[in-house]
């Protein structure tokens, strides 16, 4: 099924339904990745990187997760992503922060 068209969504609600998109995705492993990037990087999003995002995830939790973590090779419409990449620098979570959900 396609995604719900949402023009003209004022931003507020565009980052209020990321953050909640982010949180309740269905598994343990994507709501954490998802919530915490969300938290960490929604609010300095411009308008475009948001819709991105939103167009992200659309896509499959397991997809979205593969892809961050390095385990698949994302599809080309995805390759070479900034907001991708950004995601996998998240993921790698190279400073060792002890992540858990944020807090609707």
């Amino acid at each position: 099924m396609p995604p719900l068209p949402r023009p003209n969504e004022p931003i507020d609600t565009l980052r209020a339904r990321l953050v909640y998109q982010s949180r309740k995705r269905g598994t343990l492993e994507s709501d954490l990745l998802l919530s915490t990037f969300a938290r960490d990087f929604l609010g300095k999003m411009t308008h475009e990187e948001m819709k991105e995002y939103d167009k992200l995830l659309d896509e499959p939790d397991w997809d979205i997760y593969y892809w961050a973590t390095g385990e698949r090779t994302p599809p080309e419409r995805w390759a070479g992503s900034p907001l991708l990449e950004q995601l996998s620098v998240h993921a790698r979570n190279e400073g060792k922060v002890v992540r858990k959900m944020p807090s609707l």
